[in-house]
């Protein structure tokens, strides 16, 4: 029995492909075609539910990726034409590699700060501040619209929800409310700059934006979160939470000198892109030198200070003990192996041609404006990162106002639910029962009128 399941299988992959032999075939209506986006899907599924099975979600779309190449290769195989498949993963993974050092580096310097207590001395300055319900409601947003450009919308969700539940505790409505905005304001905060978001970061690594472009956002994100906002602040009752106060100091040696390096190491990149045309990504490696370069200095500071007070070395005492491996070890590994699973994935079923019969609807028959739009809506539901590497990929013929919009709505469309950006999946584990799923589809509406009304601003202001 199974060697007739065998011989069924070799029978099979022997059919032959009805594609014309050029330098990519057409495998849309193939049994190579459905294979490979059977397999997406199934492995797309599994990440959804990676809360509910704990399977992380890189593991599903790396195997769906080498099964999806694997399939390509034995097609073109058939067809003498191997190079093609070569030449093809050796394209998708360049992309990938500079987004993943990209990635690595900006990883690294924010964990950094996180372990110099950077962000926790913004925390415990927002708390003793007293603010009443409302007024912390605007704080964290505006602080989330304005740090994400910079700290990527994740991180600084994640920032200021730890406010909103430290200050909020007991009150499970406002908390609700205020992860919401937070949510909110950081994905649009994230779609005005090229390191707020992996998508901006994407689009501006291929060059399709120059960085100076991506302020034109600014406005049209900026409505984005205002909206909503303006609504949801009359659900918020009144008054100031009970008095917290703390008096720990949470910001250690270095911990200013590392944000001031980490802002130098932008500027890095985009000074050699926009001046030299070196790729962004040299730019934060060589980012990555200051920042190891002042590790040494901490820890030469460390050996002085652990022969001083004669305590072991790595003390938890010592206030200069820093490792950049260590950091850069804490990066979010299965992030960065997710995006290559996606990026391999989404490129396999590019060169299969569904991109190509999916650009030709989208952009042929919607137009550049509705499908755009579309673009925004879909990433509510899908993450937006395979769905803009597969624009990308399409490369559809638009202006750049159009490239300007989708770049837009990618961003700012995951608010429309809160599986539909990183940043509110994070905050749905970090205030587990306060804000929900369905706690945030209550204001999908509200959100949904900032999403058009940033939109219309943006044709508007920039058409």
């Amino acid at each position: 029995m199974k060697q007739g399941y065998a011989l069924f299988l070799i029978l099979f992959l022997s059919l032959p492909i009805k594609a014309e032999t050029l330098e990519r075939l057409d495998l849309t209506f193939t049994w190579v075609g459905y294979s490979g986006l059977i397999i997406f899907a199934l492995a797309y599924i599994l990440v959804i539910l990676e809360e509910k099975l704990g399977l992380r979600k890189s593991k599903p779309v790396l195997i769906a990726a080498g099964i999806i190449w694997v399939l390509l290769g034995i097609v073109y195989r058939q067809h003498g034409q191997s190079q093609q498949i070569e030449a093809s993963i050796r394209h998708n993974f360049l992309e990938y590699t500079e987004l993943f050092f990209f990635l690595l580096v900006a990883m690294t310097y924010i964990n950094a700060m996180l372990e110099r207590g950077v962000f926790a001395e913004l925390r415990n300055w927002l708390i003793n501040k007293g603010f009443s319900y409302r007024a912390l409601f605007w704080v964290t947003g505006i602080l989330s619209f304005f740090i994400s450009p910079i700290a990527d919308n994740l991180t600084t969700a994640l920032i200021m929800c730890a406010v909103v539940m430290a200050v909020g505790e007991g009150h499970r409505q406002f908390i609700g409310i205020a992860c919401i905005n937070i949510v909110v304001a950081a994905n649009a905060g994230g779609a005005f700059s090229p390191f707020g978001d992996i998508t901006t970061l994407m689009v501006w690594q291929k060059g399709v934006i120059e960085f100076a472009d991506f302020f034109d956002l600014f406005i049209p994100s900026l409505v984005n979160y205002l909206v909503p906002a303006l609504i949801m602040q009359f659900a918020i009752a009144k008054g100031c939470p009970m008095a917290v106060t703390t008096q720990v100091k949470a910001l250690k040696y270095g911990g200013i000198v590392i944000v001031i390096l980490f802002l130098l190491t932008i500027l890095t990149a985009i000074s050699l892109h926009n001046y030299l045309n070196i790729p962004p990504v040299f730019g934060m490696m060589m980012g990555l030198g200051y920042l190891k370069l002042y590790g040494f200095y901490l820890i030469h500071k460390s050996n002085m200070w652990t022969q001083q007070m004669e305590n072991p070395p790595g003390s938890e005492d010592d206030p200069y003990n820093f490792d950049v491996f260590d950091k850069i070890a804490q990066s979010e590994w299965d992030t960065l192996f997710f995006f290559y699973g996606i990026i391999l994935a989404v490129g396999g079923l590019g060169l299969m041609g569904y991109l190509s019969l999916t650009s030709t609807y989208l952009y042929g028959e919607l137009g550049a404006t509705q499908a755009n739009i579309l673009i925004g809506v879909l990433s509510a539901i899908v993450d937006n990162i395979p769905v803009m590497f597969a624009v990308l990929t399409m490369e559809p013929d638009m202006p750049h106002l159009q490239w300007q919009l989708v770049t837009l709505t990618a961003g700012v469309g995951g608010s429309l639910l809160s599986i539909g950006s990183a940043a509110g999946v994070a905050l749905m584990g970090q205030a587990r029962g306060q804000y929900t799923f369905y706690s945030h589809l209550k204001w999908t509406p509200v959100i949904a009128l900032g999403y058009g009304a940033s939109i219309y601003v943006h044709l508007w202001l920039n058409g």
